[in-house]
């Protein structure tokens, strides 16, 4: 049996967005759809059927079945396909009149609840992924005054990991340089 790279998984290992030991991120490098499981396992690394077992349940890898295999392998490992062109327009059967609303006991709970704020379009991913090279940047121009918090910068795989280390970076940079950093956790 074979195992691929998912899509997830790929944006995973790119944006370090789910956390892997050395090991297990070795093994997933070595699964690129030509190798077979026990190949991997047998590649002298450590890595361990419980290390593969892991990733396919994260949903990093997949296993490659069927009879084009060795056609889809190919595929797998080859450059992205190009983005299929925009889908056709679709035509409104009636023009779109949004219902007046008399009074405020009309506005739905889940609208009046919404706090004042301007909600951000992007995900804590994307913003996590936006603000993490900003951060890395910031503590990295420290030198070895901020060597301690880049290290901690580096060890952070979720948003609200990053968040958390925020005002001190702020603190260790001033307040206009992490204005960028800022920007990009607030989204």
């Amino acid at each position: 049996m074979i195992l691929v790279k998912t899509d997830s998984g790929q944006q995973a290992l790119k944006d370090r967005s789910v956390r892997l030991t050395p090991r297990q991120r070795s093994a997933f490098i070595l699964c690129d759809g030509r190798r077979s499981i026990d190949d991997v396992l047998a590649a002298g690394m450590g890595i361990s059927q419980e290390d593969l077992d892991h990733m396919v349940d994260l949903g990093l890898l997949a296993l490659l079945s069927g009879v084009g295999a060795p056609a889809m392998a190919r595929s797998v490992s080859a450059e992205p396909a190009p983005a299929p062109s925009s889908p056709a327009p679709v035509q409104a059967t009636q023009p779109f009149s949004p219902a007046p609303l008399s009074s405020p006991a009309a506005v739905p709970a889940f609208f009046a609840a919404a706090p004042s704020q301007p909600t951000s379009t992007r995900s804590r991913q994307q913003r996590y992924q936006d603000a993490y090279p900003i951060a890395t940047r910031l503590t990295g121009s420290l030198g070895l005054r901020g060597f301690r918090l880049n290290l901690s910068v580096e060890g952070t795989s979720t948003y609200d990991e990053l968040l958390a280390l925020a005002p001190k970076i702020r603190t260790a940079v001033g307040a206009d340089k992490a204005a960028e950093l800022d920007r990009a956790l607030e989204g």
